[in-house]
């Protein structure tokens, strides 16, 4: 039997069928690729097909015996639905589809994704990006948040969801999306020299202190 993970997929509750969740960068799709998952569904007899909290489309219901064929005729990446790593980024549509956006949080989404996803971490790391304070992308509960504001971005650390929901907190604002992406790296390179496997960056950062965190990220931030 196939655990969660392997060969891309998720165990469903049957204990018998897996999902597989095909990486859909910040759920931007193309009519072509919507054919080919509702195509590869049909050929392999899946019952469902879902859309997933991270933008994913995931195909459910698949036999173990099917699997290998269904990632042969998809030819798409495998998301990074489990594991201790960098999950799908989630972005809202942003200056490029709403008229609420304030920053190009979709742009920026699809960038940080190209950058990070599958990227293994501590811990899982979750990162969204919203165009404006509305925060449609829940940034309010992820590892790193970006939020849109009129003179640039605003940056959230430390939250999640789950068990023990944390909220995140700010450490910069007004930042250009130069000095957002670089502060993005600091961030990670400090989660990775200082947390505990397993541990999300929230906790780390209430072990550490948030000024001192602050601190270690902030410093040499290019004006």
């Amino acid at each position: 039997m196939l655990q969660d993970g392997e060969k891309g997929v998720i165990l469903q509750r049957d204990k018998e069928t897996y999902a597989v969740a095909p990486h859909i960068p910040c759920g931007v799709v193309s009519p072509g690729t919507l054919r080919k998952l509702a195509d590869v569904a049909e050929k392999y007899n899946a019952p469902a097909l879902k859309l997933t909290s991270a933008a994913r489309i995931a195909i459910v219901g698949l036999k173990e015996e099917d699997v290998e064929n269904v990632w042969a005729d998809l030819g798409m990446d495998k998301g990074a639905a489990t594991g201790l790593c960098v999950r799908s980024v989630k972005a809202c549509p942003g200056t490029t589809f709403c008229r609420r956006g304030l920053q190009d949080s979709l742009g920026v989404g699809l960038k940080l994704d190209e950058k990070y996803h599958g990227l293994e971490l501590p811990s899982k790391f979750k990162i969204g990006v919203s165009g404006c304070p509305n925060q449609c992308a829940e940034t309010c509960i992820k590892d790193v948040g970006l939020v849109g504001m009129p003179k640039g971005w605003k940056v959230l650390v430390g939250g999640n969801g789950g068990s023990r929901p944390r909220l995140s907190q700010e450490i910069a604002k007004d930042l250009s999306t130069d000095q957002m992406f670089e502060l993005i790296d600091k961030i990670i390179e400090q989660y990775k020299k200082h947390a505990k496997k397993g541990q999300r960056l929230g906790a780390m950062i209430e072990n550490t202190g948030l000024e001192e965190f602050k601190a270690m990220v902030l410093a040499e931030l290019n004006s």
